[in-house]
C-alpha cells in the first residue's frame, strides 16, 4: 500500500474529490490519523450535515404543502385529493426514513418556519388568500410524520 501525504491529499482534494474521499476512507480504515487532511475532511462532514438538515426541511415543507392543499383547496379537491394523498404518503416515508433524533428535534424546533414558507407557497400555488390558512403552524411534528394522520374535512 502507498502511503499519502497529508500535504498530496489536499492537493488530491483540489483535482479529485471522490479520490480524496476514498483516500481518506483508506487513512481512516488504517487509524493513520497523521496524514489525514483535517480542514476539508471537516468541511465535508460540515456539509454532509447540512445536506442532510436540509433534505428533512424539505420533505417536511412537501408534507406540509401537500396538506394545506388537501385541507384548503376546495376548487381541486375532488380531482387532486388522490394524487395529495398519494404524496404525502411518499415525503412521509421518506422523511420517517431519514430522521435521526437530532434531525427530529432540529425539525421541532424549525416547525413554524417551515409551516410560514409552506403556507406562502400553497397561497401562491393555489391563488388562496394567505388568511384562509391558520396564523401558526395548527400540526405538531407527530401529525406530519403519522402515516394515519390526515386533516379532519
Amino acid at each position: 500500500m502507498i502511503n499519502i501525504t497529508q500535504n498530496q491529499l489536499r492537493q488530491l482534494y483540489e483535482i479529485d474529490d471522490y479520490l480524496w474521499l476514498e483516500e481518506t476512507i483508506k487513512l481512516l480504515k488504517t487509524k493513520d490519523l497523521d496524514n489525514l487532511d483535517l480542514d476539508n475532511l471537516i468541511e465535508e462532514l460540515e456539509s454532509l450535515g447540512r445536506n442532510e438538515l436540509n433534505k428533512v426541511r424539505s420533505l417536511l415543507k412537501q408534507i406540509i404543502i401537500h396538506i394545506l392543499l388537501l385541507e384548503y383547496w376546495q376548487d381541486e379537491y375532488d380531482r387532486n385529493c388522490s394524487h395529495w394523498e398519494g404524496e404525502i404518503i411518499a415525503f412521509r416515508y421518506d422523511l420517517n426514513h431519514s430522521l435521526t433524533t437530532s434531525l427530529k428535534n432540529k425539525l421541532i424546533l424549525e416547525l413554524e418556519e417551515i409551516y410560514q414558507l409552506s403556507r406562502k407557497l400553497v397561497s401562491k400555488k393555489a391563488r388562496l388568500s394567505s388568511n384562509l390558512f391558520p396564523e401558526n403552524c395548527p400540526y405538531s411534528l407527530e401529525q406530519l410524520l403519522d402515516d394515519n394522520w390526515y386533516p379532519e374535512k
